[in-house]
């Protein structure tokens, strides 16, 4: 069954033929279904692996993260300097008159 009909399709598309509209769009929503079994097959494997702490495709080598103490410094005395920063907004120091009021 399925030869035939695919058979028809392609001898009427060659000719040039009036296609039969019923057949076009029970293959349009066959073709449509199937691809979207498909990628939620794909998107469930997918998921699958990764929520598993899988990879996929090939796994990515990467070098050991290498910490220097000194870089911890600078970015904790960023994050200080900025504190203090706040902190003479909300004290008063700087004179910051609020337009709302």
């Amino acid at each position: 069954m399925p030869t035939n009909f695919i058979n028809s399709l392609l001898k009427h598309a060659r000719s040039g033929a009036r296609l039969d509209p019923v057949r076009d769009w029970l293959v349009l929503l066959i073709v449509s279904t199937i691809t979207l079994a498909g990628i939620i097959v794909w998107n469930v494997w997918a998921f699958d692996t990764v929520a598993s702490g899988g990879t996929i495709g090939a796994p990515a080598t990467r070098a050991p993260a290498v910490f220097s103490r000194t870089s911890l410094e600078e970015i904790r005395a960023i994050f200080e300097k900025r504190a203090a920063e706040e902190a003479k907004y909300r004290t008063g120091v700087y004179g910051f008159t609020d337009p709302s009021q």
